[in-house]
């Protein structure tokens, strides 16, 4: 199987009731998801997490440390896939589709209908307003 690393972002509105979510387009239906994708090569996982999130929903963000870590075997693919998800905040642009052969829709859900459809999203929302996210460290070239 092929190792896949995938950065995704949570982003919260102002109230602190909806997060961000994507609908992507999918082969066996569309789903959703948080912003986020597969990190490219010579790219750092904070960077992966900015640049997807930018090119999904068309907004500019920051991101700081991890809310948590999952992993995932799709034996369809031939992936194991272990997700990155960062807390960020949105710091610019407006909500834009870039890609609509992949995204069909940007929304701020509900954060209750949200956890469903996010790995490790059983304990998510309350990870993000009880506990400070994991210091994400880049060590750089060694």
């Amino acid at each position: 199987m092929k190792r896949v690393d995938v950065a995704y972002t949570v982003l919260v509105d102002e109230t602190s009731e909806k997060v961000l979510m994507v609908k992507n387009r999918g082969e066996d239906g569309s789903y959703f998801t948080l912003p986020g994708g597969a990190v490219e090569k010579g790219e750092t996982l904070q960077e992966a997490a900015i640049r997807e999130a930018r090119e999904e929903t068309g907004l500019s963000v920051e991101v700081g440390g991890l809310l948590n870590i999952c992993e995932a075997f799709f034996e369809k693919r031939g992936h194991h896939a272990v997700f990155f998800t960062f807390v960020g905040k949105v710091t610019g642009g407006h909500i834009h589709i870039s890609m609509p052969d992949e995204i069909e829709e940007v929304v701020w859900m509900d954060m209750t209908e949200a956890k469903k459809f996010i790995f490790g999203g059983e304990s998510w929302t309350e990870s993000i307003s009880s506990q400070p996210a994991v210091p994400y460290v880049l060590k750089g070239t060694v």
